[in-house]
């Protein structure tokens, strides 16, 4: 309970001084989204032409859910490493550092979110008692992006230069993701191998539910449930065993 109470007030006090930091405050939640939404439609959409008229509400449910994913994992892989000197001071659990991010972009993600609603609504994707299985979706990549965070928060303390790497690997973890392309548009067996990818299921379930008023493919979400549970398992375990040395590292 002590450890939820720390999460939420400083996952508040980092909202609130994030927003104080611009002149535009909370705005810029919405605003850097949506440009790098206007470049993505951009270049795929006008320049090289992909899909048809549905790629608009395509392209912005995938990067939504993907920058969401994205997000949680570029911001706070650094959580614990720019916290050591506190963690020598005050004893607090490892994992409050890159799980406070987590929160922090999750707020983000459901302002932009209510934003992407209203763009399908009035695009011709009306609302539909579907709906009702996305509290799962957001459920299953909380999981993920949370899990994922702390492999990544966990490992950068000792290897600091990692986090360019995660930068990178980011970048093209999203083009094998499905926020571009469709799984349906890739043959087998490459399609098989890149369903194993959770995102790809998540991002699949998403669009079914908001864009074709479909169920989603429950064995397909169902995979990307399983593999986001291993990654927290393993997230778990790193941070179980590396957690007494962050306190002892020099930076």
């Amino acid at each position: 309970m002590h450890f939820f109470e720390l999460l939420w007030f400083s996952a508040y006090a980092e909202l609130k001084a994030e927003a104080s930091r611009s002149y535009l405050g909370f705005v810029w939640w919405l605003l850097e989204p949506a440009m790098f939404m206007a470049v993505f439609y951009v270049v795929f959409g006008m320049v090289l032409k992909r899909g048809g008229d549905d790629y608009l509400a395509f392209l912005l449910i995938g990067l939504t859910f993907w920058q969401w994913f994205k997000s949680c994992i570029s911001h706070g892989s650094h959580a614990i490493w720019l916290n050591i000197p506190l963690m020598q001071q005050v004893k607090l659990p490892a994992a409050l550092f890159p799980c406070t991010t987590v929160v922090s972009d999750t707020v983000k993600f459901l302002f932009i979110f209510a934003v992407l609603l209203v763009i399908l609504w009035s695009s011709g994707y009306p609302p539909w008692w579907g709906y009702v299985v996305l509290p799962l979706l957001f459920l299953v990549q909380l999981l993920l992006a949370t899990a994922c965070c702390l492999i990544a928060a966990a490992i950068v303390p000792f290897v600091p230069d990692v986090r360019f790497v995660i930068e990178n690997a980011l970048m093209a973890l999203m083009f094998v993701s499905g926020v571009v392309f469709s799984l349906d548009a890739i043959e087998e067996p490459v399609s098989s191998w890149l369903a194993l990818n959770p995102m790809v299921g998540l991002i699949e379930s998403a669009r079914s539910v908001l864009m074709h008023q479909q169920l989603p493919d429950w064995s397909l979400l169902a995979q990307s449930a399983a593999g986001s549970v291993l990654v927290m398992l393993l997230a778990l375990l790193m941070l179980h065993r590396l957690a007494p040395r962050y306190p002892k590292l020099v930076i």
